[in-house]
């Protein structure tokens, strides 16, 4: 068994159990070695075991539920005809002594006479139990044989010559030692049967035979002393009868040529009568997607076949560790190879992305077409009322911020990051800076009608550009050196998504970004604050409470902005941030110059100096 073991292993061979059995042991022994075959998961079972233990241990076994095993028998008992009853070994294979003819051997046996059996007390034993009669005549209750007795007529193991086994290794062995004998007592010439020898020399004559016996046998000895090694592979299989038989289907010859000395004769049946070898095996194999885990205490071939984790593969039969797939891979559905991640982030042909632009589009042509209409009315009460020329500066700052946000559509690079952030602060700066100085003049006008003031000189049109120039390079010179010290640049966000990349502009530098957004947020409140101070200035007059609308809207919008775009994933991120550049634009649009539009074009009546001035009276209005 030590040797199996070994060879087993160098093979490959997994093996479940290892139990030994004499047939001394209790039968608590017995009935323990019976349950550990029971239960295991082996279906291939190794016997090496004698005549005595075996019929034991299969008579314990074939007691229900008799087990369904391939057996693989030891050359004690494989060929041994008493245990073809049990018909739970059907299938049984092993190697045995090869079946042979004795030539004349039958013929001896049958020939026994009542006399000659008389002479051998095995030959007697047999004669007498075989006949139910008494040689001696002198055993009571038992008839005499009276000599009519045939031995032809028998049927059993006695006459049966077809299965002999060990006789023939005896046959062979008493011709070796009369080959030895005749070569010690015999020369050339002539035999001297009284020669005196020792028995070094028989067996000294014994080493050197070599002769082939009448059935055709090869006798001789290696320099160990031990004979050609030569076994029978024998199969248990049901003859056309229904009997249980041992039929020869192949050999093992250690005198043929090394890789050769096996070799197959006839079809194997195995057990359940299948013609395929029977698989055995404690676990099946774990396919690609899984790792092998082996189970506590039981052996390597035992094991349980655990999905890999997320994020890795096993792309082989039987893996023993799963590997992860690289950062910018992602494994398939079966984890047995990875895939490139898909890319996400907000496209051209994506439906956010068209309702976004359509909307983008849509907010510059307003702004385009309420600049034309100003334009064409340019010389009228109403727009020359309202800083004609920071209405036009605001409306096409205004353009710009709803084109800005086109910017942050498509995939990004360097230079759309880049472009995005700070064209985003220095035209919504340019925006706010306009409508800072409306706030301002619509503010000073009004202090100017006091008597003795003279605070209009400081806020004519040349101030008025100035401002709006410095507001917006102050934005400018922040965004340079934003670029300068740390510029957006294009990132592959591995981490909100474990199985897609998300394309993103990283902000660089996220104190640029918060400079640049706080000063824009500075400007809105500063513009929210002096427009809420000149809401109650006369109506007809005074757009500042549009303003502070506008600018309560824009910094709602803003303000709000802030944790959705924390908190929105992958390029939702970027769309909370269009949309709020695009809410933002729709508020002042709608709040300074939709009452203006309405009066130009649908108002005309309205757009006169009296009633600017409020010299009309309002139920005429």
């Amino acid at each position: 068994m030590a040797l199996f073991l070994k060879a087993a292993q160098e093979e490959g061979i997994c093996v479940e159990y290892s139990v030994a059995y004499y047939r001394t042991y209790p039968r608590s022994k017995l009935e323990k070695v019976a349950n550990v075959i029971r239960r295991s998961t082996a279906r291939v079972i190794v016997a090496f075991a004698s005549i005595g233990d075996m019929r034991f241990l299969l008579e314990e076994l074939s007691k229900p539920p008799s087990p369904r095993l391939q057996w693989i028998g030891y050359a004690s008992w494989i060929t041994h005809s008493e245990f073809l009853r049990y018909n739970m070994c059907t299938g049984a294979i092993g190697f045995g002594i090869p079946r042979s003819v004795i030539p004349g051997f039958r013929e001896f046996l049958l020939e026994t006479s009542p006399s000659q059996a008389l002479k051998s007390p095995i030959l007697k034993e047999f004669w007498e139990s075989s006949f139910n009669c008494s040689l001696k005549g002198r055993t009571e209750g038992v008839r005499d044989c009276d000599g009519r007795e045939d031995i032809r007529a028998l049927q059993n193991p006695y006459t049966d010559t077809s299965q002999l086994r060990y006789s023939n290794l005896v046959y062979k062995a008493a011709y070796a030692i009369a080959h030895a004998l005749h070569g010690v007592v015999c020369n050339d010439t002539q035999c001297d049967k009284t020669t005196k020898f020792a028995q070094w020399q028989i067996l000294d004559q014994l080493k050197r035979v070599n002769f082939t016996t009448k059935n055709g046998y090869q006798v001789n000895f290696d320099s160990n002393g031990d004979p050609v090694a030569v076994y029978e592979l024998t199969n248990w299989q049901f003859k056309k009868d229904g009997a249980l038989d041992f039929v020869p289907v192949g050999y093992y010859d250690a005198s043929r040529p090394r890789g050769q000395e096996i070799g197959i004769s006839g079809v194997i049946s195995w057990v359940g009568g299948q013609t395929e070898v029977p698989l055995s095996v404690c676990s099946e194999s774990c396919p690609p997607g899984t790792r092998k885990a082996v189970q506590k205490g039981r052996p390597v071939c035992c094991y349980d076949c655990i999905p890999c984790a997320e994020g890795e593969i096993s792309n082989k039969t039987d893996s023993l560790d799963c590997v992860h797939c690289p950062p910018d891979f992602w494994p398939n559905a079966k984890q047995d190879s990875c895939l490139p991640k898909s890319v996400e982030f907000l496209s051209w042909d994506d439906t956010l992305a068209i309702i976004l632009t359509v909307f983008s589009i849509t907010g510059a042509f307003m702004s385009v077409c309420v600049g034309g209409v100003f334009y064409k009315h340019r010389m009228s009460p109403i727009v020359r009322a309202n800083n004609s020329e920071l209405s036009f500066l605001l409306l096409f700052s205004l353009t710009l911020c709803f084109l800005c946000s086109l910017t942050f559509i498509g995939r990004p690079s360097e230079w759309s990051c880049m472009l995005r952030h700070t064209a985003f602060g220095i035209t919504f700066v340019l925006c706010i800076s306009c409508v800072l100085g409306k706030t301002l003049v619509v503010l000073m006008a009004f202090r100017a009608t006091l008597p003795g003031s003279n605070v209009m000189k400081w806020f004519g049109p040349p101030q008025q550009r100035l401002s709006v120039l410095a507001f917006t390079l102050t934005q400018a010179i922040i965004c340079m050196i934003w670029l300068k010290v740390s510029p957006p640049f294009p990132f592959k966000n591995l981490k909100l998504y474990k199985d897609k990349i998300i394309l993103e502009c990283h902000l660089g530098s996220s104190i640029g970004f918060w400079a640049v957004l706080g000063y824009i947020g500075l400007l809105a409140v500063l513009c929210f604050v002096l427009a809420f101070l000149a809401r109650k200035l006369p109506d007809n007059f005074n757009e500042a409470k549009f303003i502070t609308f506008s600018m309560l809207i824009f910094c709602a919008v803003w303000i709000t902005f802030i944790p959705a775009y924390v908190s929105s994933p992958g390029k939702f991120t970027v769309a909370v941030e269009i949309f709020a550049i695009l809410a933002s634009s729709f508020g002042l649009i709608i709040c300074i110059f939709a009452p203006k539009f309405f009066i130009i074009v649908f108002r005309p009546v309205k757009n006169t100096k009296k009633h600017l001035m409020g010299k009309v009276p309002s139920k005429a209005l």
